[in-house]
């Protein structure tokens, strides 16, 4: 395929799971009928973003792979006749949960899953305490629209990842998410860490000459333990070309469902003037390997 239509679904969460799985699969639904061949959504997007608190009780809300959520998205995927990214809360085994990715074809059979690598722990984002870091290493998953580059969230601060990706064959980097502003922060503060988001995905657009698609969640989600004031989930889903040029921003404040065209063969025309992987020094990177220099 040299053209491709990528839906992204940028939704509003809350405790309801029925509600907020329902409210995907409209968003899907949309894009669909909006001429979507690709529809990607946000992180965590069947319920409320949990780990604002450390709360043994959350882990009810794990499920196996497959299970009830990927029945109903493979539902809607063969219906719609679309490839879908979805993120769900995994449970493998009793105290072992991931953060995953489930890619389902146009048939909606499952095409393949990636468990979130890189797992942060920060005020208001407790997510080693729930999530298990990813076993299945930097795999693009193969299916009828390409090879995608699924990663998850904190995995989009990391070049190494994208660029395993790239050296893997993947033809688009793909990260659901869920960020946004501590309440307490001051503004020029929030400015600082949204640009710093938007900007190092477009600089993975750039170094792997690969087109960036990142959906975000939107609106505001309470700490119930009132510890905190909540997260501001700040929105903004992208779409970038493989020059960091932005294609697409969504809304900061509101619910889109949006259809956007890319052309992959971009790709293919600048890896030809800027042939980053080509000029890798392969042979002076073992340090790399390293947690630190000394």
């Amino acid at each position: 395929m040299t053209r491709i239509k990528v839906g992204l679904v940028q939704q509003k969460c809350n405790q309801n799971r029925a509600e907020n799985i329902e409210k995907s699969i409209e968003g899907i639904r949309k894009c669909a009928a909006d001429g979507a061949q690709l529809v990607v959504l946000q992180e965590l997007h069947t319920g409320i973003y949990f780990c604002q608190v450390e709360d043994t009780e959350m882990f009810d809300l794990a499920e196996s792979i497959p299970g009830p959520s990927t029945e109903a998205f493979s539902k809607v995927a063969k219906e719609c006749n679309i490839v879908l990214v979805t993120s769900l809360f995994e449970r493998r085994a009793a105290g072992i949960y991931h953060n995953t990715a489930v890619v389902f074809e146009k048939n909606g059979t499952i095409a393949g899953k990636y468990r979130k690598m890189h797992i942060p722990d920060d005020p208001a984002y407790y997510e080693k305490f729930y999530f298990t870091p990813g076993d299945l290493g930097f795999t693009p998953i193969d299916t009828s629209v390409g090879k995608l580059g699924v990663l998850v969230c904190w995995d989009q601060w990391y070049p190494e990842a994208a660029r395993l990706m790239s050296l893997a064959g993947a033809e688009l980097l793909i990260y659901p998410t869920a960020i946004g502003w501590e309440s307490t922060d001051p503004e020029d503060e929030k400015i600082r860490q949204h640009n710093a988001w938007e900007t190092v995905q477009r600089g993975h657009a750039v170094a792997n000459g690969l087109h960036v698609i990142s959906v975000n969640r939107v609106g505001h989600e309470a700490d119930w333990s009132e510890v905190t004031n909540g997260i501001e989930f700040w929105g903004q889903s992208f779409v970038a070309g493989p020059q960091g040029e932005l294609i697409y921003l969504a809304s900061d404040k509101n619910e889109e469902n949006k259809v956007v065209e890319i052309d992959l063969q971009r790709s293919e025309a600048v890896r030809r003037i800027w042939p980053f992987l080509r000029d890798r020094r392969i042979d002076a990177y073992d340090d790399l390997l390293k947690r630190y220099i000394d």
